[in-house]
């Protein structure tokens, strides 16, 4: 069974994920400010942290935390994410930041401290969005959520490069909507054709055995976004 930390692990995709992958004898860290959704399921498999990934005290009280525990972790998932609609002109420095500091600046600095805790075996796999493909669709008002979701795409094929002799490998998957308590909140009445928990259930199959087969790849996951 393998040691997995899951970002974001609150509601939505997140939650879902350390639910089914915890089920499945999965040890689960799960990751998000607000850890009572995830303590409330009683599941043994899952140590629920609160910790912010933007802020560096956290991410160092969670090094620490990581050493103490002698952990060898074998999947990190970066799902946490963060997501605002507005058109552009009204779109803020401090939109922007409130954005890149969750989706690229704080996945980056997590999965800076988790290499260390990972061996060449290991999987970081992040979630994107087909907003951040290149040539597909795009939607208005999302100028901060999608270019975040290119940057971190391009990360995923740097670091590959990067670790491809020492490991761990990196791919990303970029998802089409999904509903989730997100995308509700950026698209009120909007009905998404995939549910949160159909979506976990494919990320959590390809976090365990994508990268036997890919290393460096982002997936496009969608059934709805050319």
């Amino acid at each position: 069974m393998a040691n997995i930390i899951v970002t974001g692990s609150s509601r939505g995709i997140g939650f879902q994920l350390a639910k089914l992958l915890a089920e499945d004898g999965h040890k689960i860290l799960a990751i998000s400010r607000n850890d009572k959704p995830v303590k409330e399921l009683n599941n043994p498999n899952i140590t629920a942290l609160s910790l912010d990934i933007c802020s560096s005290e956290d991410l160092e009280e969670f090094r620490e935390y990581l050493e103490k525990e002698g952990a060898a972790i074998d999947i990190l998932i970066n799902n946490a994410g963060s997501l605002v609609n507005k058109p552009f002109l009204e779109t803020t420095p401090e939109d922007f930041k409130k954005v890149y500091d969750v989706n690229v600046f704080g996945l980056a600095a997590l999965t800076q401290l988790v290499i260390p805790f990972m061996g060449s075996g290991g999987h970081v796999l992040t979630i994107s969005s087909m907003g951040g493909i290149q040539g597909s669709s795009k939607f208005p008002g999302l100028a901060a959520y999608s270019s975040s979701k290119g940057a971190v795409i391009t990360l995923t094929e740097l670091l590959a490069e990067e670790f491809k002799d020492s490991g761990p490998s990196f791919n990303a998957l970029a998802l089409g909507a999904v509903q989730t308590e997100m995308l509700e909140a950026a698209f009120p009445g909007y009905q998404a054709p995939t549910s949160a928990a159909e979506m976990a259930s494919y990320i959590a199959d390809f976090a365990l055995n994508g990268h036997k087969f890919y290393n460096g790849k982002v997936l496009q996951v969608s059934n709805s976004t050319p």
